[in-house]
């Protein structure tokens, strides 16, 4: 083996190292991101996935105008948790802001939830969401 071939051959391999141990740390980051939050992300996702089937519950009780009031009110939610999970997940520097709104959407949202609890399960069950999402928020902003 010649010199040269040798340095080449050096040279390419501490590239490889170097380049893996880069690649390493960039993909170990990508791992904890959103992890800081991860309480907060999973009451906001909770809310969406329960606050739909609570729609779907009212849209299939149509006729029932008393459960006029509580899809409005989940339907309000709906994008504003969906997004309180993304900003918790992007650690996004307006969540501070962003969770007092989520706060009073959803003690709305909980408030006309419970009026249908003891009788539409759907209801209950998105009105508990709302109400752990409440305390999450609360939780994260008095650690902030």
């Amino acid at each position: 083996m010649k010199r040269r071939e040798l340095l080449i051959g050096t040279g390419a391999l501490l590239m490889s190292l170097f380049t893996n141990k880069v690649f390493a740390a960039s993909t170990m980051q990508h791992h904890t991101y959103g992890k800081k939050f991860e309480n907060l992300i999973n009451s906001g996702l909770n809310c969406v996935k329960k606050g739909e089937a609570c729609i779907q519950h009212c849209i299939a009780h149509f006729g029932d105008a008393s459960l006029a009031e509580c899809a409005a009110r989940v339907q309000e939610m709906l994008p504003i948790c969906k997004t309180l999970s993304e900003l918790a997940t992007y650690e996004s520097r307006h969540l501070k802001e962003y969770m007092k709104v989520c706060i009073q959407v959803c003690k709305d949202c909980e408030k006309a939830c419970r009026v249908h609890e003891n009788t539409h399960v759907p209801c209950k069950e998105c009105a508990d969401a709302c109400a752990r999402c409440i305390s999450e928020c609360e939780k994260v902003l008095a650690a902030l």
